[in-house]
């Protein structure tokens, strides 16, 4: 069946909005197994848009696409174009580790380094070359943390071990660790999922405020969640893009029976 797909100049939302990441036929094999089967997608920059469908869909996988994750699974093949700003993120001199620090993630389990709480935060503008004083790197440390709302909580205890923050506050360590380098775009694959519910909020609301600054993709297993803090909803269904649209209209107005079927508990 053919993908249901309304383009973004058809949002009145997203019609003001350049696209910032844009995939084209992109498959994923794993050894034999075709996991993605041609996806086509636009990203606009400064929307959240949320990855949403059963387990095993694809969500994730795609997700990954997006800054390339997948090259660390040995068995992955990734094909199709993936862009950034209309420069191909697969071109074969792209470098790597810069892609990451320009489209970052934030993972489902926080996964704060085993260092100090200043030091989660300093690595990346070290490693990239972003200051070269002390003054600097702590402008940024304070700003990255203040912008994940964290710093009033951690500002006296800089020093402590990141590790050992409770889950909530780890897992903004984290975005907050990804803002440190400046990217454009943000991934969040299930961010929520191992918090409580206090946490879960804080997150969500520091969502809303980010995509002021930052273009950013979310896969979510909750629905709530994406009609929370999503601006668009692409739904995933056996390796495929079912459809994407204004969140709402996707919720409200679904253009495919599976997605009717998913969103209203017939299957999930």
């Amino acid at each position: 069946m053919q993908v249901k797909i309304k383009e973004a100049a058809q949002d009145q939302d997203a019609a003001h909005k350049k696209v910032k990441m844009s995939a084209r036929n992109v498959k994923v094999h794993y050894g034999a197994t075709e996991a993605l089967h041609g996806i086509n997608m636009d990203i606009m920059q400064n929307e959240v848009v949320a990855f949403i469908g059963p387990s095993g869909c694809g969500k994730s996988t795609f997700l990954r696409c997006l800054n390339r994750m997948n090259d660390t699974i040995d068995i992955a093949r990734v094909t199709g174009e993936v862009t950034l700003d209309g420069r191909d993120i697969y071109a074969s001199r792209l470098d790597v580790v810069q892609l990451r620090a320009q489209v970052g993630m934030v993972f489902q389990k926080p996964n704060p380094f085993p260092k100090s709480i200043y030091e989660n935060i300093a690595y990346g503008p070290r490693l990239h070359g972003l200051v070269d004083n002390k003054r600097d790197l702590d402008e940024i440390v304070e700003s990255s943390l203040t912008r994940a709302g964290l710093w009033s909580e951690v500002k006296d205890r800089l020093d402590a071990p990141g590790t050992g923050l409770s889950g909530g506050q780890q897992q903004r360590l984290c975005i907050a660790r990804a803002i440190a380098v400046s990217p454009e775009v943000i991934l969040m694959d299930e961010p929520c999922s191992a918090l409580d519910p206090i946490a879960t909020s804080i997150i969500e609301e520091l969502i809303d405020e980010l995509k002021g600054s930052y273009t950013l993709a979310i896969v979510t297993h909750n629905m709530q969640q994406a009609a929370r803090v999503s601006d668009r909803t692409a739904f995933f269904h056996l390796g495929d893009l079912v459809e994407i649209n204004a969140t709402k209209e996707v919720f409200t107005n679904p253009q495919d029976q599976r997605t009717e079927d998913y969103i209203t508990g017939r299957f999930g």
